[in-house]
């Protein structure tokens, strides 16, 4: 039996529709997103409103230095970028760098980190 011409017209339509769809999917869930990049600013507000505070390298070579044992050194990276290298004594904890993905791995964060308060913990 032969369809008539407007119901395969309107099949090809639809399936078009469906094709682009599907096109539209897969490009708007493979693109790559480049975060904005961060300033200076921004992540001196960011340490103050999360009541952290910031430390250069010469600061942070006298705490490993003299106060090695009361710090804790956490390498933020990929775990492959950690194993390509790190400071030594570090441990690794990957932290993703949009705010959604920080907050959600805030209670990993906080087993990972323990319940001794007394520490220095420098994240890098």
């Amino acid at each position: 039996m032969v369809e008539p011409k407007e119901l395969r017209t309107k099949s090809a339509l639809v399936a078009m529709i469906s094709v682009m769809f599907v096109i539209g999917a897969v490009w708007f869930t493979n693109r790559s997103v480049d975060p904005p990049k961060a300033t200076w600013e921004d992540v001196e507000r960011e340490a103050k409103q999360g009541g952290y505070r910031l430390i250069n390298t010469d600061e942070l070579h006298r705490l490993y230095r003299d106060e090695k044992e009361s710090l804790l050194v956490v390498d933020t990276r990929q775990e492959w970028e950690f194993r390509a290298g790190h400071v030594k004594g570090a441990v690794n904890f990957p932290m993703e760098t949009t705010a959604w993905a920080r907050w959600w791995e805030k209670g990993a964060l906080k087993n990972f980190l323990g319940e001794n308060r007394s520490r220095k913990i420098v994240f890098y």
